[in-house]
């Protein structure tokens, strides 16, 4: 009886919104990077999209507001179903660092492969592959040019 109970306890420990390594629910899509879950940010890992104010150039060489785009995919896909993400720790504005999914699909790497990010301190070059798939079939950002999300927020 004692193992069923322990078993029972570690799924609604698994299923409730702050579990010691991760958090589970609906999100609220703060920008193509960041999640807001159970009044907690999240961003998400290995990841860089633009800033919601950043904007890109499509081939004529016009402006348009890609990081507002990449926030509205990204929610977008999401939809209303509960994102689940397990904690890779703090940043330095204390945000966790979340490797989320939706029904099992990884949000990091969805935005990459939809060319609404870039890799960004992506040690295990998990994104690389995925990131030459958007630049080459041209999605997203990937559809005329953009400044790199981290220089560009060095210059703004």
């Amino acid at each position: 009886m004692s193992r069923i109970f322990a078993i029972a306890a570690l799924c609604c420990a698994l299923a409730g919104p702050g579990f010691a390594n991760g958090i589970t629910g609906q999100a609220s899509v703060i920008d193509g990077d960041t999640l807001e879950i159970h009044g907690e940010r999240i961003r998400l890992v290995s990841i860089d999209a633009p800033e919601s104010r950043q904007p890109c150039f499509d081939r004529q060489g016009r402006p348009w507001r890609c990081g507002q785009q990449a926030a509205l995919a990204l929610s977008d896909f999401i939809a209303r179903r509960p994102v689940t993400c397990l904690s890779e720790g703090r940043d330095r504005y204390r945000r966790i660092l979340g490797d989320c999914a939706v029904a099992g699909i990884s949000l990091s790497a969805w935005m990459i492969e939809n060319g609404w990010a870039v890799p960004y301190y992506d040690r295990d070059r998990r994104h690389t592959a995925a990131a030459g798939r958007a630049e080459a079939a041209q999605r997203g950002i990937w559809s005329g040019t953009f400044e790199v999300p981290s220089d560009w927020r060095r210059g703004n």
